[in-house]
């Protein structure tokens, strides 16, 4: 079983930045497949970005391409966020999830098996 606590989120303004951070419990960190998926208030939870065991895949929401950054360092069993650009519609919470499969399915909040407790993001316009 893997533990996973979100931090880094905050207050920014538009335009600005953050960097999130999740860190992972346990030894078997390296064999997960890793997301980024966040819910703002009355919607949905949506995918942002998932990259593979190694780091070597990694797929983005349309929204977000170009924008944020997703990276792993499995030494520190942790994997980031790097979110530039940002803007009032990416306010939410940002939760990160680990999955076994890496797949399309890995786009989908049903890909994953275990999630963290979430961080909230707000900028400001």
């Amino acid at each position: 079983q893997v533990q996973l606590v979100e931090s880094g989120g905050g207050l920014v303004q538009a335009g600005g930045s953050l960097r999130l951070s999740c860190a992972a419990s346990g030894p078997t960190f390296s064999t997960y497949a890793m997301g980024w998926f966040r819910q703002a208030p009355g919607k949905e939870r949506e995918f942002v970005a998932a990259i593979s065991w190694s780091g070597g895949s990694t797929y983005y929401a349309d929204s977000v391409k170009g924008r944020f950054t997703i990276f792993r360092i499995n030494a520190k069993n942790t994997v980031y966020l790097q979110m530039n650009s940002l803007n009032a519609e990416d306010t939410a919470v940002y939760y990160c999830a680990a999955s076994t499969d890496w797949s399309v399915r890995t786009q989908t909040a049903f890909g994953y098996d275990y999630w963290g407790q979430g961080t909230q993001v707000t900028v400001s316009a």
